[in-house]
């Protein structure tokens, strides 16, 4: 899974990448600081893993991971060149979703570029200079596949579409609330990767007092998280400050640290969560001697499929899955006594993979 950052200036943006990847990304009270786009890799914690390595006495565990990219802060006008720009966007054309950090938090210490807190008009704001960035694609297609539509239907049925889409565009809204007319406008959509196409994550940034009650007294939150209800996004409550003191401890002293502040979740287990559920993931997993792993996967995603995550010989050769639940697995001690209870299941071709399935595929190449 890959999320791509993005937001104003002064945001907390960098410093939640920093906390989320530990990869130290320059943060500074002064706009721009990001130049460069920050990348980092993140394992998705995941408990069940340390328990069946135990089972399993596995020589290695392998979590699933996400890829943060952060981009630089945009600002009102980027399409024009003003701040940085735009030209970082690309950089988050290809990711999954889009986690948007919004500052929620009053502080004349932080300079806000836009002198005051009001995080619906900052997503306005970088809501337009995404839909500025769509449109120059959009122009770019319209000029190539316009040559051709005269001669062409299946130019002429794009360049309609492109036509609507950009009117859709101009008139202030994102490409994901576009209706497609069939299946074939929505292939042709999702292949122009636009990025007001992509689901988005309200990171609400607060400050450390918000966060003990999820941001529920915090009026700049409930601003935010009506407008993600009647847009059909996610959103979580961060204090990237305090997630930046979290990074820099380890398991035992983060789970102390998270209980103090009467917390039971860190800020990055509660994106991973509205990642997984916004974007309809899970995960199944695979164990043995040799290694542990989780797998990410699609929720309805078959059998073929999720064998075809680990490699395509998986699923050009599948013959069945060995299925038996993780709860189950762990109560009876042993895959063995497992299989001894009638607790684990051949399944063909048709079955759909759940979350927190232990499977071992059986195929043939």
């Amino acid at each position: 899974m890959k999320l791509g950052i993005v937001g104003l200036p002064n945001v907390g943006k960098s410093t939640l990448f920093n906390s989320l990847t530990k990869a130290g990304a320059e943060s500074a009270n002064y706009p721009f600081c990001t130049i460069d786009p920050n990348i980092g890799i993140v394992p998705v914690p995941d408990e069940r893993l340390q328990v069946l390595g135990k089972l399993y006495d596995s020589e290695k565990i392998v979590p699933a991971a996400i890829e943060f990219v952060d981009i630089a802060g945009l600002v009102k006008g980027a399409s024009k060149g003003e701040g940085l720009g735009n030209q970082f966007l690309s950089n988050i054309r290809e990711v999954d979703a889009i986690v948007h950090v919004v500052r929620c938090f009053e502080d004349s210490n932080i300079i806000h570029v836009d002198g005051s807190i009001d995080p619906l008009r900052d997503i306005e704001t970088i809501n337009l200079e995404l839909i500025f960035s769509d449109m120059e694609i959009l122009d770019r297609r319209i000029g190539k596949v316009g040559k051709g539509a005269a001669r062409d239907k299946d130019m002429a049925k794009e360049a309609d579409l492109l036509k609507r889409l950009k009117a859709h565009l101009e008139e202030g809204k994102l490409a994901i609330g576009y209706e497609t007319e069939d299946d074939d406008e929505e292939a042709i959509l999702k292949g122009y990767n636009l990025l007001t196409y992509k689901p988005v994550i309200y990171a609400a940034n607060v400050k450390e007092d918000d966060l003990m009650d999820d941001g529920v007294n915090n009026s700049e939150v409930a601003k935010v998280r009506e407008f993600a209800k009647n847009e059909g996004s996610e959103v979580f409550v961060i204090c990237a400050q305090i997630e930046q003191e979290i990074a820099e401890l380890d398991e035992d002293e983060k789970k102390m640290f998270l209980e103090d502040l009467g917390l039971s979740e860190s800020g990055l287990e509660k994106l991973i969560r509205a990642s997984y559920k916004l974007l309809g993931l899970i995960s199944y997993l695979t164990a043995g001697p040799q290694e542990t792993r989780a797998w990410t996967i699609t929720k309805g995603t078959k059998a073929p499929g999720a064998a075809g995550k680990i490699h395509t010989d998986f699923e050009r050769g599948f013959i069945r899955a060995e299925v038996v639940n993780y709860e189950n697995l762990v109560e009876c001690g042993s895959y063995n006594a497992a299989k001894d209870k009638g607790l684990v299941r051949s399944e063909g071709k048709e079955y759909i993979v759940q979350d927190g399935d232990v499977i071992l595929f059986r195929f043939n190449v």
